[in-house]
């Protein structure tokens, strides 16, 4: 509960925050801002949902369930600027990978209804070795679950990950910043996609199999329903994130903006590639193939009224058996909105998640640089047949820098907006951003054609303490 504000002590609290309020005040008012004097009443009456769970959403394929009455979340309505965990009861349907609560973070202000969902990255999973977190294989985040103080600073990995989800970033200004944030912490290893509770063997025999849920979709639908029940709808809303998350943002694009109903929307996919892939495609043509093909049944994506088909009978344009289809598929539906891509040439951190453990001559290369090269050339393939297919969607930009010299090029929006520069466009990762949620006419479409200039560029130290901490 939060503790009523008393007559005596109102003109003192309400003159401090109107001055905290006007000295941080923007020029121009952004669409979906609260006016002074409404932003003043929301500090000691916090805005109601507006927008709450009808009877027909709870029923169907991947209802919205919210936590039961009595249920106790850990929301404060009025505790403004600071991250608060909010907990989900099982019978929401959301759970981690291991089975423990899965849990999600809201950081929300008193001036705006806009809203920004951010989904936290952390590769992926599909076996013992890589759901277990087993050391020298590439698995994903938080096997083990979700910390309540997940968003201290003492997991800068989460609450400064990027400008997108922190209040000051000086070198870095975006509107977001002045958002109600919402954080989707990443534990099912399964690109917020999945809908299988898997059963894994060890392949030594020397441990019990591994019950592993990817309940990735389940949980998402989850925090939209808790969204719609308590916050209000947002005028403007922003969707993004990086690696899985940025891949999750995309597959959950076309559910969340449907059931939170912005009036303006955005998507940002920051290195979560779901490239143009026939099911049955020739892997010598299509490198992702085999990926997606293992994926498809890890996850549970094709079973009947499963994720695919979920998605498909919101999108028309969605082939069930090109996952690629879902960027013009996205377009064509939501034409009106803004969307964008981008990632990195020389990535090799999801290039590798993607090829290394289905090419033997990848597995099997000589030495590391030779490895590399394998992966990149393939790559090469995927990131070029995306980048045409994006060339030619008004509503839809592709931006693909080369290289930066920080978590194995993988993730542009990351830590800062800096170093993903196209240099003979003379453009900066903030053009494109910028492009998505402010620009008028077609979204920027850039790409880099090598990474001379990228590394001639000085030692930066930053990159470099990240990078130690990442390991």
């Amino acid at each position: 509960m939060v503790a009523p504000v008393r007559p005596a002590r109102l003109p003192l609290a309400l003159s401090t925050a109107a001055l905290a309020i006007a000295i941080a005040a923007p020029l121009k008012a952004e669409e979906g801002d609260y006016s002074f004097w409404q932003t003043l009443v929301n500090l000691v009456s916090p805005p109601k949902a507006d927008n709450k769970v009808t009877a027909a959403q709870r029923t169907g394929s991947y209802p919205l369930l919210s936590n039961p009455s009595g249920f106790s979340d850990g929301f404060q309505p009025g505790r403004y600027d600071a991250w608060q965990t909010i907990q989900l009861a099982p019978s929401t349907g959301a759970v981690c990978g291991d089975g423990s609560p899965f849990k999600f973070f809201v950081n929300r202000v008193a001036d705006t209804r806009n809203t920004i969902v951010y989904m936290e990255g952390g590769g992926a999973c599909w076996d013992y070795a890589s759901c277990t977190g087993q050391t020298g294989v590439r698995g994903a985040r938080n096997p083990n679950g979700i910390p309540d103080d997940y968003m201290s600073l003492l997991n800068p990995g989460a609450s400064l990950v990027s400008p997108f989800v922190t209040r000051v970033s000086p070198f870095d200004a975006v509107k977001t910043q002045g958002w109600n944030m919402v954080y989707i912490p990443y534990c099912t290893g399964d690109i917020y996609s999945g809908d299988r509770m898997a059963v894994y063997d060890d392949p030594s025999g020397q441990n019990a199999p591994l019950v592993w849920h990817h309940n990735g979709v389940r949980n998402v639908r989850a925090v939209v329903s808790w969204l719609k029940d308590n916050l209000p709808r947002p005028t403007q809303m922003l969707s993004t994130g990086c690696s899985a998350g940025g891949a999750g943002s995309l597959t959950s694009y076309h559910p969340l903006r449907r059931d939170l109903a912005p009036t303006r929307s955005f998507l940002i996919d920051d290195s979560g590639p779901i490239f143009p892939t026939p099911k049955n495609g020739n892997p010598v043509d299509y490198p992702s193939q085999p990926l997606m093909a293992l994926i498809r049944s890890a996850w549970g994506l094709d079973q009947p009224n499963g994720p695919l088909p979920y998605l498909a009978s919101g999108l028309p344009q969605f082939d069930l058996d090109e996952l690629g289809s879902l960027y013009p598929a996205l377009s064509g539906k939501h034409a009106n909105d803004r969307l964008g891509h981008t990632h990195f040439w020389k990535d090799l951190n999801y290039s590798s998640y993607s090829y290394e453990r289905f090419y033997p001559d990848i597995a099997n290369a000589p030495d590391q640089a030779t490895k590399e090269a394998r992966i990149h050339a393939r790559w090469d393939v995927d990131t070029a047949r995306l980048r045409d297919r994006l060339n030619g969607l008004d509503n839809v930009g592709g931006y693909f820098p080369q290289y930066r010299a920080l978590n194995e090029s993988h993730c542009t929006t990351i830590v800062d907006f800096k170093n993903a520069d196209v240099q003979a466009q003379n453009l900066e990762l903030k053009h494109f951003i910028d492009s998505v949620l402010d620009g008028r006419g077609k979204v920027l479409d850039a790409s880099e054609q090598d990474d001379k200039a990228d590394k001639a560029k000085p030692f930066n130290l930053l990159y470099w303490l990240v990078d130690q901490l990442l390991g």
